[in-house]
């Protein structure tokens, strides 16, 4: 097992430990339990899916909790790929809570 550090985290007392299905547990890392990469949409470059909804769902993905998924993402982030502008932001807030009123 990895030690915990800046590049590595792992949470085993968490209630939903491991989140995902991964092959190696001892490489699980939560250190980005909720991924930076979900703004992105259909750029994040994770294995996601949208629900009937429109809603995105992460629950096959598993980039963030890989080995080098620190890295990987890390670098995304830099590369200026992961720019999300607040006009983004404010659409995603608007059409969440747009679909809460069509659900209720």
């Amino acid at each position: 097992m990895q030690k915990n550090s800046s590049r590595f985290f792992q949470n085993r007392d968490c209630e939903y430990f491991p989140c995902h299905e991964i092959e190696d547990i001892e490489d699980f890392n939560c250190l980005f339990c909720f991924c930076p990469l979900y703004f992105l949409g259909e750029n994040c470059g994770g294995d996601y899916t949208y629900s009937k909804s429109g809603k995105k769902s992460c629950v096959n993905c598993k980039r963030p909790h890989e080995k080098n998924g620190y890295c990987e993402i890390i670098g995304v982030l830099k590369s200026g790929q992961g720019d999300v502008s607040l006009v983004r932001l404010d659409s995603l807030q608007k059409k969440e809570n747009q679909d809460a009123v069509e659900e209720s």
